[in-house]
């Protein structure tokens, strides 16, 4: 069966309320991202020691970490270090968690050429892959900000040069509702590179994305998920409904329970007529 999990910021900013949620659902896996409105990588050991503790007594499994490394809230000018120090601490707290799977992106411009924002990218995801292979961790470029994150053949291109097991593709159903392309043509050349789905679903409108219960816009998750069946995906469905929380936006909100069990529920029935 596939294994089903959440974004738990997108269901309530503390713990409690992010594995209530999941529990409402009676699912057994959580995705992180923020506890307390603090990035995971951000949480003193302390916190981190609880959040860890918490989750390994409800039996609990992570399948993947969000971290901000090359995400919308950076840039391909931002100090490097950084990203390799938010690794550092990653790699660490991900074996705590019994997840060898990182969230990271591709580094939006900040008024580079073209050819040198290619250039940096690619030469910091390459380093990047390089220090989680040495971590035993996999990093997933989701299909979103960066040089990387809306077009298929600059994803081919990234994993070419990166050429590494460490990396690999992390798909978002509802993004191309956000960058204006296609979920399932987008998918369809890296399907086989894909081995974490988020899932959510929106309609374009004049004024951005409104987004919906899965099934219930335009991104065609059915028939994401049929691709993904079709070629053996066997990775975690994690919903990230934006259906309160945004995290982009200057004006973000904050997780809701009943718009998280509510995407979880659709999501479900999405999946029975499949029997998946």
């Amino acid at each position: 069966m596939t294994v089903l999990a959440g974004i738990g910021d997108e269901a309530g900013t503390g713990l409690a309320e992010q594995v209530a949620a999941i529990a409402a659902l009676g699912w057994s896996a959580i995705e992180l991202r923020t506890v307390d409105g603090v990035a995971l990588a951000e949480l003193t050991d302390e916190a981190f020691d609880r959040v860890a503790g918490t989750l390994a007594e409800l039996g609990l499994r992570t399948v993947c970490v969000d971290s901000r490394i090359g995400d919308w809230s950076t840039a391909i000018t931002r100090d490097f270090g950084l990203d390799l120090a938010e690794l550092r601490v990653l790699a660490d707290r991900c074996g705590r968690l019994g997840t060898r799977y990182v969230r990271v992106m591709s580094y939006p411009n900040d008024g580079l050429h073209p050819d040198e924002w290619e250039h940096r990218a690619l030469r910091r995801m390459r380093e990047l892959a390089a220090r989680a292979e040495q971590a035993d961790l996999v990093l997933l470029h989701e299909n979103c900000a960066g040089w990387a994150g809306s077009d298929a053949m600059r994803a081919v291109r990234m994993l070419e040069e990166a050429d590494s097991p460490a990396l690999r593709l992390l798909f978002d159903t509802g993004n191309g509702i956000a960058y204006g392309y296609p979920a399932v043509d987008y998918l369809r050349p890296l399907v086989e590179h894909v081995a974490h789905v988020h899932i959510k679903d929106g309609v374009a409108t004049p004024n951005g994305p409104e987004w919906t219960l899965p099934g219930a816009g335009n991104a065609d998750v059915a028939g994401c998920l049929a691709m993904l069946t079709e070629h053996g995906y066997q990775g975690a469905l994690s919903i990230e409904p934006h259906l309160a929380l945004r995290p982009h936006e200057q004006e973000r909100g904050t997780g809701s329970a009943d718009g998280f069990i509510a995407a979880g529920r659709a999501l479900e029935a999405l999946l029975a007529p499949a029997g998946r």
